[in-house]
């Protein structure tokens, strides 16, 4: 008796996962009818998409949960700003000194997933009241360099922003702002996780502001870390031998324009 009732169990186990697999591969060769669509469409409007391989174009799809017409407007856009904002192709770091003295943002290690780590100090970053634009040059240069970083059969990267010893000589709206409307607007899908350490009550005034201005996906994304869950919460998502030192790892910070 107990025999029939374990193949019994056996069989719906295995009915379930068949189920499942038909419907992976039901939902994934829809995204691919999507995305051969969506190609069509792009290249028509600008032939240079031909260059961009599937990958970057599915990015830009699912950011707009499948829709055809959604994703490619989004893509067109990208194409466009990043020819306008970005005519060399890439950002140097003679073009973001003063962001870059700032040493606030470092390039180190992997998560277990595979993706590569960036670690942000926030009470190291001030607003440039002389040039604004550099902030955002500055933010296009460090989402360039962690994805440059991110390994092939890997789409994504993780972001440790530590605010401890933040404060309001900190609080820079706008350039937060426009930082965050680059992510999503032209890096769709590239963000898999943001560790946020060490927020003191202040920030959190702040961080209801910025809050309503990020999408849904990005929302999911966002995990506020314990003091006292620091190492364990890290651990969950990171290798120790990948984790940075000052945070009880064998990793040390190496400033993101060294790397």
């Amino acid at each position: 008796m107990m025999k029939s009732i374990i193949i019994e169990s056996d069989k719906k186990e295995d009915c379930i996962r068949h189920n499942a697999d038909q419907e992976t591969m039901e939902k994934n060769d829809k995204e691919q009818a999507k995305l051969r669509l969506m190609r069509t469409l792009v290249q028509r409007h600008d032939p240079s998409s031909k260059e961009v391989d599937d990958l970057m174009l599915r990015r830009f799809l699912r950011a707009r949960d499948l829709d055809i017409e959604k994703g490619s407007n989004m893509f067109l856009k990208y194409l466009k700003w990043r020819r306008s904002f970005i005519p060399n192709g890439s950002i140097s770091p003679s073009e973001i000194p003063n962001e870059i003295a700032q040493n606030k943002v470092f390039l180190q290690g992997f998560d277990k997933k595979g993706r590569p780590i960036g670690v942000v100090f926030g009470a190291r970053h001030f607003q440039n009241k002389q040039n604004p634009e550099e902030f955002k040059r500055f933010a296009v240069y460090v989402l360039d360099k962690l994805s440059e970083k991110i390994p092939a059969g890997q789409e994504k990267f993780v972001v440790i922003a530590d605010i401890q010893g933040w404060g309001y000589a900190n609080s820079d709206l706008r350039a937060y702002i426009g930082a965050l409307s680059i992510l999503q607007d032209y890096y769709p899908e590239r963000l898999g996780k943001l560790l946020i350490l060490h927020a003191p009550y202040i920030f959190m005034t702040v961080w209801k502001i910025v809050y309503p201005f990020i999408d849904n996906n990005t929302k999911k994304k966002i995990v506020f870390v314990e003091d006292k869950k620091l190492k364990s919460t890290l651990l969950e998502e990171i290798d120790e031998s990948q984790i940075p030192e000052i945070y009880g790892g064998q990793l040390p910070l190496i400033p993101i324009h060294e790397t």
